[in-house]
């Protein structure tokens, strides 16, 4: 490129420039610009790099112009950079100390290696326009779907000619089994745009969730105009995948919309998806029925929410285990996906077993606690108590109802509930004491006695240590990895503590450390607005 630049007439010299600007999609004053750059350092390699040398192409005429700049001053101090100002009042009459006199230098002749040299940096100086050029055009299209060609497959990652741009698949972003050939047309989501000095600056993704949503936005009308809504995709790439959508307009099918006449328009995206298999269903605010509807085509005879740690239990005939979970766990782990809940699935036997187990505990618990017979203790659990609280400080009157208890008896099993309690308790207490956890954590309302013995064993033993904690320290937290899940344990992990009381415990801690104020209630800042 440059090789032409040195030895091209000024015409020559702008078409060269036009040529690269337009082959490269680039503005042509970057290319004069980056040209100005090489004349200017082949010069300084002539004269010498400690003068300040300044080349310029005119863009009309292309002439180009090397000049070495002086500084006027006082006391010459480096004749290659400074003139004195006598000897430039010669030049210019006019000259000041602080101003600049160009003086003009002849062409330069390149040899072999600075007509190399200035062709480097021509080409860099391009490469970087260009990049720049690619990254404003591109990052506010992440979130898209775009056509190219494959350049070339370099190690499995393609590498993909947007005609503007170049964007790479990587090998992990691409359908298993799916192999391209330079010239393939091909169709990919645009996930992320990076500024980056070298390498890709476009990232694309076929496997993607957003990109099977996309294609469905492409293929149903209904989805482009807004009446149809894409909620959750989740994709096994390659095999198999699940869609939710819901209707805006209840006259409208989401799911047949997104099926089509004869299925025409879920086999279009089948068919770009290399026979991707795609469960399309319909989405409701009910979380007990989506979660059935997305464990489809299993059939469900039970479903148990636990909302506080986002968990559902899923019960299914025994002969329906297998197609539930799915081969390889594939259908319960892309339901889990789409839902947002973590699914556990029993069959009815495990469920049953499992419910027998409860109720043989809580007898157990009953039995040592209150100090009954083995029937009265199977009656209580029979009518629902689960804790020994539960039967403390319920109504007497729910106890008293209980099919063969009087008011006495009833009166008589809360007493020795609370004594059970109270011993319970003391003995926390003088845990907590041991373990060297502060009275002053007592003074926060919800804490109770095991929490602080809980606290105590993690090492959290005043009020400060609990107020520099975050929730996840104290319920603990997942982390997700590519070979499963790992959990990991906080200081309330074995008591029933929810995210949600958790942070208010910190909250509460943080007000008495004095590191927060305490936030003013509604019924206060009305008052004080009404005294005003």
């Amino acid at each position: 490129m440059a090789d032409y630049g040195v030895s091209a007439n000024r015409l020559e010299l702008l078409q060269i420039a036009d040529a690269v600007a337009r082959e490269k999609s680039i503005d042509k004053s970057v290319v004069l610009h980056a040209m100005e750059e090489a004349i200017q350092k082949a010069a300084k390699a002539r004269y010498g790099a400690e003068n300040e040398i300044v080349a310029e192409i005119d863009p009309r005429s292309g002439e180009t112009r090397l000049q070495r700049l002086l500084l006027v001053v006082e006391e010459v101090e480096n004749e290659a950079t400074q003139i004195s100002l006598v000897d430039a009042q010669r030049r210019n009459p006019a000259a000041n100390i602080g101003d600049q006199i160009a003086e003009s230098l002849p062409p330069i002749e390149f040899g072999r290696i600075a007509a190399q040299n200035a062709k480097q940096v021509i080409v860099q100086k391009v490469r970087d326009a260009e990049r720049d050029r690619m990254y404003a055009e591109y990052k506010d299209r992440i979130g898209e779907i775009v056509n190219g060609a494959v350049k070339r497959v370099e190690y499995g990652n393609v590498i993909v000619d947007l005609g503007r741009g170049e964007g790479i698949i990587r090998r992990d972003e691409s359908l298993p089994r799916e192999t391209f050939r330079p010239g393939d047309r091909v169709r990919a989501y645009v996930y992320d745009v990076r500024r980056e000095q070298r390498g890709p600056q476009i990232f694309l993704s076929r496997t993607h969730p957003e990109f099977m949503a996309r294609l469905f936005g492409q293929e149903v009308p209904e989805i482009y105009d807004g009446v149809v809504e894409v909620v959750s995709v989740a994709r096994d790439p390659g095999s198999r995948a699940k869609i939710a959508v819901r209707s805006k307009d209840g006259s409208i099918d989401p799911v047949g919309a997104c099926v089509g006449m004869r299925g025409s328009r879920v086999q279009a995206v089948v068919n770009e998806l290399q026979g991707e298999k795609i469960d399309i269903i319909q989405w409701t605010q009910d979380v007990a029925s989506f979660v059935v509807n997305a464990l489809a085509p299993a059939e469900v005879s039970k479903v148990v929410l636990d909302e506080e740690s986002e968990r559902i239990e899923v019960v299914v005939p025994d002969e329906q285990l297998s197609l539930a979970i799915g081969r390889r766990g594939q259908n319960v782990r892309l339901a889990s996906q789409l839902t947002g809940w973590d699914i556990d699935i029993m069959t009815e036997a495990e469920e049953s077993e499992r419910r027998q187990k409860e109720f043989a505990m809580r007898t157990e618990l009953f039995v040592s606690a209150l100090d009954v017979d083995e029937t009265l203790a199977q009656l209580l659990a029979s009518e629902g108590f689960a804790t020994v609280e539960e039967v403390a400080y319920v109504d007497a009157r729910e106890v008293a109802s209980i099919e063969g208890l009087d008011e006495q008896t009833a009166e008589e099993l809360q007493n020795r509930a609370r004594e059970f309690l109270d011993r319970q308790a003391a003995e926390l207490d003088a845990r907590r004491v041991e373990l060297g956890v502060l009275d002053e954590l007592k003074a926060i309302d919800g804490l109770t006695p095991s929490m602080l013995v809980a606290l105590g064993e993690a090492g959290l033993k005043s009020i400060e240590d609990l107020a520099g904690c975050d929730t996840d320290e104290l319920i603990g937290w997942t982390e997700r990895k590519a070979g499963g899940a790992v959990k990991h344990k906080g200081a309330f992990s074995d008591l029933e503590v929810s995210a949600e009381e958790a942070n208010d415990l910190i909250m509460k801690a943080r007000i008495h450390a004095g590191w927060i104020e305490a936030p003013v209630e509604p019924e206060m800042e009305e008052q004080g607005e009404v005294e005003a």
